[in-house]
């Protein structure tokens, strides 16, 4: 650690966000307070949103000035996913919004690369505030790509040469504050990263630029974090030199939230040696804060804040209870509520509002009633088949991918989709665009093709089967079960391993056939299931990398709806498979 003489104490507030998951407008919040000893009341109330945070934030940098402290505002990843804004939108509106929050730093997070590289880079093209990356090595970034993220003067990456983190540098009262970012390292296994751009141990980069920092002079020093709660705990005892880290990808809100229901964690700011640790929930419900005084030495020596609770000023029950409820307990649940010292009530910030109110409210609104098809009969998913059958929906999603792929001209055969990529069944009516982004298929994540050998399909599905069923291997759980399009088979659990796929046949638009162990097939997967996860290893053997396109299954299920309404109607003759 450097001990310049001319270094001295210096405070400033922290604000903080995480896993804000594009959750831009409030959620309606069930609370549940404990008022007194009898029944506990459970109002709903409007929590969260960008506007309120928007607010929040414009209050502590008013105070910032006031009290003459630095202020810093910082989101520790995980700004993709989630709604419907970023199912329309990717990631647009989070740029739009982040801006309009004026944030100081972002961390990346993993839900930032579900869909690859590109979206990232666009992302930070239209972003007035850095990515911090710093263990993402994007050195060797192929050249060809339309959108690079290495292109980005904003994204702070790993630096090869010092084998440590670009960082962020902001000064305060004479004295400097670097901040750099951390991402899982292992991303990979969760995100989909382009090959090109790998991820390095998060903690040797911490060890390294710590020490790069204190090189530079620099006592005071912020990790912005998408590790996850117990890894900061563990990086914070194995590495010196840090005074906070924020973090975020756990969804952790440190705090007791009990009075209103919403749990006991962690005291807000966990300390490890020297370092304080700090998270603040998701989903834009919360914020945290914080005053922190380093002393000379970068050393905090006083952390002093809270999360907050973000909430408009109306309560509201439950009408369907045909309770009747007096105006006396609605003005003892509202004086509860605003008597918690962790509850900030706040208006909508006119500004933030606006740019949600004129770009991007109107879209998704009418995204939630635009009619793509009408199903006669409710569509069952279920993950296994029973004795009803299996998924209606499961099958027809494979379908759109080979649908959606071969509209662009990428001659795919079959595919395979996993069931757990379902998350619900389809009601008798009107299906929306809505219903398949925001219920059936609500993660956008890619889908891409890849060339196998017929044996590999034959090991794949086997794979997972295997693990959904827990046949002679420790699954992971039900949803890696297969659901095909333009295949059939029957699966026999009592063979040997590796023989347990019979009478694999593959569809060619007129008549079946029998799949060849040793002849060439391309077929279609989300790239979730592509990277082999779940029992799905033997995949890894196909030619080369494969290809994931920029579509998401919710866009094909969409397209194949619109192109084809009446395909949820019709019999599953080319997409079912048989089970033994």
């Amino acid at each position: 650690m450097t001990m310049n003489k001319n270094h001295k104490p210096v405070r400033i507030k922290l604000a903080h966000i995480n896993d804000t998951h594009s959750y831009f407008e409030p959620t309606s919040l069930q609370l549940k307070l404990n008022v007194d000893s009898t029944q506990p009341l459970e109002p709903y109330v409007s929590a969260g949103g960008f506007s309120r945070i928007a607010t929040r934030v414009e209050q502590l940098r008013e105070d910032a000035l006031r009290q003459g402290q630095g202020m810093l505002f910082l989101h520790a990843g995980d700004c993709f996913q989630g709604t419907l804004y970023f199912s329309l939108f990717k990631g647009k509106a989070n740029a739009d919004l982040l801006n309009a929050l004026h944030i100081d730093a972002m961390a990346l997070g993993n839900h930032e690369l579900d869909m690859g590289n590109e979206p990232v880079a666009m992302f930070c093209q239209r972003t007035h505030f850095p990515l911090l990356a710093g263990n993402w090595d994007l050195s060797n970034e192929l050249s060809q790509k339309a959108h690079r993220v290495s292109d980005c003067d904003n994204v702070l990456s790993f630096d090869v040469n010092t084998k440590s983190a670009q960082y962020l540098v902001k000064e305060f009262h004479g004295e400097k504050f670097a901040i750099f970012g951390l991402s899982i390292d292992k991303m990979s296994d969760i995100a989909n990263p382009d090959v090109d751009t790998p991820f390095v141990s998060a903690v040797d980069t911490a060890k390294a630029t710590v020490e790069q920092i204190h090189r530079a002079g620099i006592n005071n020093i912020i990790l912005l974090s998408h590790l996850g709660y117990d890894n900061d705990l563990e990086l914070a005892a194995k590495v010196d030199g840090i005074g906070i880290i924020v973090g975020g990808h756990s969804h952790r809100l440190q705090g007791d939230f009990t009075q209103v229901g919403l749990g006991n964690d962690d005291p807000y700011g966990r300390k490890v040696n020297d370092t304080y640790i700090v998270q603040a929930g998701f989903h834009a419900l919360t914020m945290g804060h914080c005053v922190l005084e380093f002393d000379e030495h970068g050393k905090v020596t006083m952390l002093s804040g809270q999360n907050e609770l973000l909430l408009g000023r109306r309560i509201f029950w439950d009408s369907s209870l045909n309770e009747q409820l007096d105006q006396g307990v609605f003005e003892t649940a509202c004086d509860f509520i605003h008597g918690q010292p962790n509850v900030v009530v706040c208006k909508k910030h006119p500004d933030t509002q606006a740019i949600l109110n004129d770009k991007y409210i109107p879209r998704v609104r009418k995204l939630q009633s635009q009619v793509i098809a009408n199903v006669a009969t409710k569509k069952r998913h279920v993950r296994i088949p029973d004795e009803f059958g299996g998924s209606e929906l499961a099958p027809a999603v494979a379908r759109s991918f080979l649908h959606c792929l071969n509209k662009r001209g990428h001659g795919v055969q079959f595919a395979i989709h996993n069931a757990g990529g379902v998350r619900a069944s389809l009601n008798p009516g009107n299906i929306t665009v809505a219903d398949v982004a925001g219920k059936l298929l609500p993660f956008a994540v890619p889908i891409g093709c890849y060339d196998v050998q017929g044996e590999v399909i034959r090991l794949t599905l086997e794979g997972a089967i295997n693990n959904a069923f827990n046949n002679g291997v420790e699954g992971t759980g039900s949803g890696s079960y297969p659901y095909t399009h333009n295949l059939n088979f029957g699966y026999d659990a009592n063979a040997p391993k590796g023989r347990r796929i019979t009478n694999l046949e593959m569809f060619d638009g007129q008549c079946w056939h029998s799949v060849q162990d040793k002849q060439w097939y391309r077929g279609a997967s989300s790239a979730y299931t592509m990277k082999g996860k779940e029992g799905y290893e033997a995949i890894l053997s196909m030619k080369g990398e494969g290809f994931v396109s920029n579509l998401s299954m919710a866009d094909c299920f969409v397209e194949l709806l619109t192109d084809a309404p009446e395909c949820l109607n019709q019999a599953n003759t080319v997409y079912s498979q048989i089970h033994s």
